[in-house]
């Protein structure tokens, strides 16, 4: 096996869903991510949740991280989980939410499917670690 296989670059796709124009935290971990070495994907404001499954799939992704402040986490975040899943993708996708996620609803986002939850103040260094270690296997 050469060093390549082992050393695979990830693909990323972080994605602006809804309504939300706050976009900041977005940019800072869309660069954080390429400076880690990973190809990333920034899928612009106000993204349909089919646009984001669309893209995700049309662009193989092996993380989709969702960054969303707009408080509709708990319709769109299951809709995109549903379209990745009607196409196959959801297994092999690694879904990350971000933003301001009220404790009440991390449980309902994570059985939908979300591998974690970044709120305010996480670390750059854990949710690149958390990539790294979770990412699936192709």
């Amino acid at each position: 096996m050469s060093i390549e296989n082992d050393e695979r670059t990830i693909r990323c796709l972080v994605a602006k869903v809804g309504l939300d124009g706050h976009d900041r935290g977005a940019h800072v971990i869309s660069r954080a991510f390429r400076d880690a070495g990973f190809e990333v994907i920034y899928s612009g404001l106000h993204k349909a949740p089919d646009d984001i499954v669309q893209a995700a799939v049309q662009e193989d992704i092996d993380v989709l991280g969702i960054s969303i402040l707009s408080g509709a986490h708990d319709t769109l975040v299951p809709k995109i989980m549903d379209g990745l899943e009607e196409y196959g993708a959801k297994e092999e996708t690694l879904v990350l939410v971000g933003g301001v996620i009220p404790e009440e609803d991390r449980d309902e986002l994570e059985a939908a499917g979300a591998a974690a939850i970044f709120g305010p103040g996480t670390s750059i260094e854990e949710t690149i670690d958390f990539v790294r270690k979770n990412v699936p296997d192709r």
